[in-house]
């Protein structure tokens, strides 16, 4: 439809335009200038803590897991209402993912339930800011921390937010970033793990270069030759290009505005269906200060499937975030079963994703609302 409103795109601007011109009117086009500015950028946002830049928001998470020494045999206590990537990096790491339940009304992690979780063989908690919401990160540092793990955070959706006045990426011992188009901002396919931890931070940039040791202080066999480069532990190529690094750094100029604006939406449908009794609104816990990436409606009594189908038929691009991880047949293949997690089935069953993102214009949310009402 030439009307059709999507759930969320990117907005790029000249300036976005203008930067990524002239990186490929330069000299590097990947391990240059511009990533290290990137990561500077991204720093800047996150109190300081220093990046690694990444390919993707999945890279991000697999790098992160590698930098906590993750193997066989561990376990990671992790959210089931998140995308797969967030349990799958884990998994390919060989290490046994113990979902443990969210909170019936946020969808984060549920620290209780954390607790309930770990044991001897917990490596690392992961938790998930969902819809861009912060988890509860003390209480959960805490609750990994106790069992001898690291806390993880996937703020795939909440870069620029904050809990309890620090931002993120400046709690948890590793932090992963996304940059998809329909993040809170792009760099087209991209992400970053940030960590305050030195020896997590070298870790996790040696693993997004193939584990290449290329400091004579560091290699077994120094004396080969100037040419001379040696891997100690396996990793991958996960370098994200200054091409795509000079996108972000000009998109992070302009993240406070997409937060201002993501906000104003968010505030828009809560005040236009507060009063519809066949919904519910997203919550914000005392101390959050998210950064929205979706508007997570709540859609009661058993009606999202009609709901989803009516706002679709309408030309409206909504979503269903997200079918929880362990439902995915490549976890019931390893023996996961449904009924796992109550509270996130139960969110599950009544989510549905509305359309946010900077450029949606206010008459662009009235539509979605005259829509939602119209069915109810």
């Amino acid at each position: 439809m030439p009307d059709f409103l999507p759930y969320g795109r990117q907005s790029i601007s000249e300036e976005d335009i203008q930067a990524v011109v002239d990186v490929l009117r330069g000299d590097w086009l990947t391990t240059g200038p511009a990533v290290q500015q990137f990561e500077n950028d991204l720093a800047a946002h996150t109190g300081g803590t220093p990046a690694v830049a990444v390919t993707s928001g999945t890279a991000a998470l697999h790098v992160a897991y590698a930098a906590a020494g993750l193997k066989a045999g561990d376990e990671v206590v992790a959210s089931p209402m998140t995308f797969v990537a967030t349990a799958a990096t884990a998994a390919l790491h060989g290490a046994k993912v113990v979902f443990a339940d969210v909170e019936a009304d946020t969808g984060n992690l549920d620290v209780e339930a954390a607790k309930a979780a770990v044991t001897d063989r917990t490596k690392v908690v992961a938790a998930v800011d969902y819809a861009g919401h912060p988890a509860e990160l003390d209480a959960l540092a805490k609750t990994a921390h106790d069992a001898g793990a690291l806390l993880l955070e996937d703020a795939a959706h909440s870069v620029g937010g904050s809990w309890q006045g620090r931002p993120v990426g400046s709690i948890a011992d590793l932090t992963t970033f996304s940059f998809f188009p329909t993040k809170n901002l792009t760099t087209a396919e991209g992400g970053a793990v940030v960590t305050p931890d030195a020896n997590l931070l070298g870790r996790a940039r040696k693993f997004r270069n193939h584990g290449l040791v290329r400091d004579r202080a560091e290699q077994r066999y120094p004396d080969e030759g100037g040419w001379h480069q040696e891997v100690h532990e396996f990793g991958l190529n996960y370098r994200l290009p200054d091409v795509l690094c000079a996108l972000g750094s000009s998109q992070l100029s302009r993240l406070a505005e997409f937060k201002k604006r993501r906000a104003e939406i968010h505030a828009r449908y809560n005040a236009a269906l507060a009063d519809v009794d066949g919904v519910a609104t997203p919550p914000s816990r005392p101390g959050a200060d998210p950064v929205w990436h979706l508007y997570p409606l709540r859609v009661l009594e058993g009606r999202r499937k009609a709901l989803f189908e009516h706002l679709r038929g309408a030309g409206i691009g909504v979503q269903v975030n997200y079918i929880p991880a362990y439902w995915h047949p490549v976890f019931e293949d390893l023996g996961y079963r449904r009924g796992l997690c109550p509270n996130a089935e139960a969110y599950y069953e009544q989510e549905l994703s509305l359309p946010l993102f900077p450029s949606l214009t206010d008459a662009d949310v009235d539509r979605v609302v005259d829509a939602v009402r119209a069915f109810f």
